[in-house]
Parts: C-alpha cells; structure tokens; sequence
C-alpha cells in the first residue's frame, strides 16, 4: 500500500507551548507512529520572516528551540523529515510560478490572510511576501506531494487556495503533476487552549503560555497565577466551572475523567479553594510535560547533532522538491537546457 504523504510545520517565532502539545504536536508524533504517513515537518523560516524581517536574529535563535521541542516531544528523525524551509530553494522557485496562476483580487478574498493582517495591525502595511504567504504555502504542500495536511479548521481557505493552484496548473499544461491535498483536521472540541489569563489564545505575545521548556518552578507559579472564577472569593462560594481555565486544562490534561467530574461538582456547590483544584492541576503538568522537559534537556546539551539533523532533513526534502520542480518546469516547457 501507498503511503500517504504529510506536510506540517512551525513558524519559529518563539518556543513552542502547551498549545502547540495538544493542537498538533501529540498528532504528529501519532501520525509518525502509525506507518501509515511519510511525514515531512517544516520549520517555516522564510514564512516567519514575512513579517519578522527586520529581526532575522529572532527567527535563527527560535529555529533551534522549535527543533528542540519538535525533538523533545517525541518528533523521530528517523521517521519524519525534519527540514528548514529556507534551505529548500526550489521552493520559491515553485512559488513564483504559482503567482503568475493567481489574481491579486484572489488573495485579497482568504479569509485567514485577512484575519491575520487585521490581528497584526499593518494596516496598509502589508509586507508583499506576508501578503502572497498562501501562495508560498502551495509551493512547501505541492513540492513534497502532499496529500494530507493536518491543520486547524481556520485554516481550511488555505488548503482550498492550494488545491487551486494544484487544479488551475494541472489543466494548463495538460499534467496531473500536482496533488490537490486534503485537510486533516482535530476532533471537535479540541480547539485552542485558552491562555493562563483567560484570554482565547494562548501566545508569547501576550505572555499568557506554558512552554515545553519550562522548569518545574516555572510551570508552578504560572498555574498558582491563573485565571479561575473572578466571583469564587471564598472557599466556601460556589464557583463556575465555564470560563475557568483551570478546569479547562483538566479536561485536557487529566486522564482520570471522574475525578475531574468530582471536582467540578465540588467546585460548584462550594467548598473547594482555587488553591487546591490549581496546586492538582500543577500535579498533571507537571507529569505530562517532565519527560519531554528532560528529552529536551539531553538534545541541548549537543546542538550540533540537532543542527546536523536539520541539514540531513534539509537534504533529504531538497531532492524531493527539486524533482517535482523539473517535472513543473518540463510541463511549462522551461527547461530549455534539460
């Protein structure tokens, strides 16, 4: 049986969280595991720089820590293809290409490109390759033959927009070359983790994460400092569970089902302190995310294999792209030395 074929990846902005963990680190490492995938995990540089180009420094130095965390978390080089985006030239050649394929009113109409443009606040500012970012998209997704892309539902007009380009070059130059790719998507009910503050996303930006690199201390005093029920001054109060995000994090994180029910009926008829339900739930953490803290703490400790993985990675998605670039080029007639 024919694998099927994955693209996924990180813009390396930051160090990953615990948002990161349960929205799409834990699935890769599944997916890997299965047998079922070739699985290609992109490092986005060239996409984080679109709108981070005047500090080049951020992206190298968080480029590594993502390696880290994808490393620490169970992501094997032996079984996924770990590469970096700006090493696979062939990439923004693919790229250019696809633009000649789409109109400026096109891009103008994703609705994802124009959320984000809104939540970044360019206003008329919009740097050109952030702007054509769905575009460069197509390229990482088609170059690897991608058939299943695992993304959040927010992310659906840019599969749709590569499946375009897939369906508009392929009818044009009379190939089925590229793949129309699917969207694999999270179960429902497994949308983004609240930040620790209670606010709907969890970011560095807004300083409300738990990181997988974080010390036992750390993740201690960012549970003791999170966001519960503003009216359960009390132990004695009765207290919500809706909007309190340390229950939030136990339904997530916390296996033992009936004992998070028993606790949130505790909670709710009053006599439960937010100190106790949050020292608990720093118990949970502190289980699940231990081993991969130490995981991470071994890789660390030798960065030159890390980046010699990244470079075998890089060499082993570049042949990959290069191919499907000459089978482009053939079709559009352009290799005129071949």
């Amino acid at each position: 049986m024919t694998k099927k074929i994955i693209l996924t990846g990180d813009r390396p902005t930051g160090k990953l969280h615990i948002g990161h963990y349960v929205g799409s680190l834990q699935n890769r490492v599944k997916l890997q595991n299965s047998g079922e995938y070739d699985s290609f995990i992109m490092i986005a540089d060239q996409q984080a720089l679109t709108d981070n180009a005047r500090d080049p420094e951020k992206i190298r130095n968080s480029l590594i820590q993502v390696a880290l965390d994808y490393l620490a978390v169970g992501i094997d080089p032996e079984k996924s293809t770990i590469l970096v985006q700006s090493q696979i030239p062939a990439l923004s050649e693919l790229t250019m290409h696809y633009l000649n394929l789409v109109t400026v009113s096109r891009l103008n109409r994703n609705p994802t490109v124009k959320s984000e443009i809104q939540q970044k606040k360019f206003g008329q500012s919009v740097p050109a390759g952030f702007f054509i970012y769905p575009v460069s998209q197509a390229a990482d997704i088609t170059a690897f033959k991608a058939t299943t892309v695992p993304v959040g539902e927010d992310q659906e007009p840019m599969l749709e927009q590569t499946r375009e380009i897939a369906r508009s070059f392929n009818s044009i130059y009379g190939k089925e070359i590229l793949v129309e790719p699917e969207g694999y998507f999270p179960p429902k009910g497994l949308g983004r983790i609240p930040g620790l503050d209670g606010n709907a996303k969890m970011s560095k930006s807004l300083n409300n994460a738990i990181y997988l690199a974080d010390d036992a201390d750390t993740i201690l005093k960012k549970v003791m400092s999170m966001y519960t029920d503003p009216d359960h001054i009390h132990v004695e109060d009765p207290g919500k569970v809706e909007g309190n995000v340390v229950f939030t994090y136990l339904d997530i994180f916390d296996s033992d089902k009936e004992k998070v029910a028993d606790l949130k009926a505790q909670y709710q008829h009053g006599g439960l302190g937010d100190v106790k339900i949050k020292r608990y739930l720093n118990e949970v953490l502190q289980a699940e995310l231990a081993p991969i803290r130490e995981r991470r703490e071994a890789f660390e400790k030798d960065i030159d294999s890390v980046y010699a993985i990244l470079k075998a990675g890089s060499e082993k998605a570049n042949a990959v792209a290069n191919q499907t670039l000459k089978e482009v080029q053939d079709a559009m007639g352009i290799n005129y030395f071949g």
